[in-house]
């Protein structure tokens, strides 16, 4: 785990900064509205990293999701935060960093009845190796081709992180694949 507290950007409705807050202590029953940012990371065969959250995991653990996703700090860069959290979480560098989905926004609740409440821009970026994950944030990983993702995703959607259904269903086919 990280030595310094994680501090996230609280956003007002119209999507500007209001604040800061801790990121361990704003997900709750009754979470803001703050920023964040989902990645899924392409190989060099052209498939998608999907990862298990592991059981630790304050929100979805050991639910499948995306390959990783995080929060970028006060005036950090999407790119920068990207780059900190594979490394962090995965134990990756990546590279070929696109956005995909840049007005994504959503609100779900776990079965504890915490929120995720973001603006979570949607990037895809390439990796060369396979992942080394911190086993406090991934506990199993798959590399799957798009449709064999979307596939799964709806035959069990119960399986999968609801942000991740959210962002397949608003992609079109092979916008994830296309940074090769």
């Amino acid at each position: 785990m990280s030595l310094f507290p994680e501090t996230v950007v609280l956003l007002a409705d119209d999507r500007t900064p209001i604040g800061t807050a801790d990121k361990f202590t704003v997900h709750t029953d009754q979470t803001p509205l703050h920023l964040a940012f989902s990645c899924h990371v392409q190989n060099a065969a052209g498939d998608l990293l999907v990862t298990r959250r592991a059981l630790v995991k304050k929100t979805w653990p050991g639910v499948w999701t995306n390959s990783f996703c995080g929060h970028p700090g006060p005036d950090e860069s999407f790119e920068d935060a990207i780059a900190r959290r594979a490394e962090r979480e995965l134990g990756m560098t990546l590279h070929s960093v696109d956005l995909v989905l840049p007005d994504f926004r959503y609100r779900a609740v776990d079965a504890s009845g915490i929120v995720e409440n973001e603006v979570c821009p949607v990037f895809r970026a390439v990796a060369d190796a396979d992942p080394e994950p911190a086993d406090d944030e991934v506990s199993e990983w798959v590399w799957l081709s798009e449709q064999d993702l979307r596939q799964a995703v709806t035959a069990a959607p119960f399986a999968f992180s609801p942000w991740l259904g959210w962002q397949l269903a608003a992609l079109p086919l092979d916008a994830l694949g296309a940074a090769r």
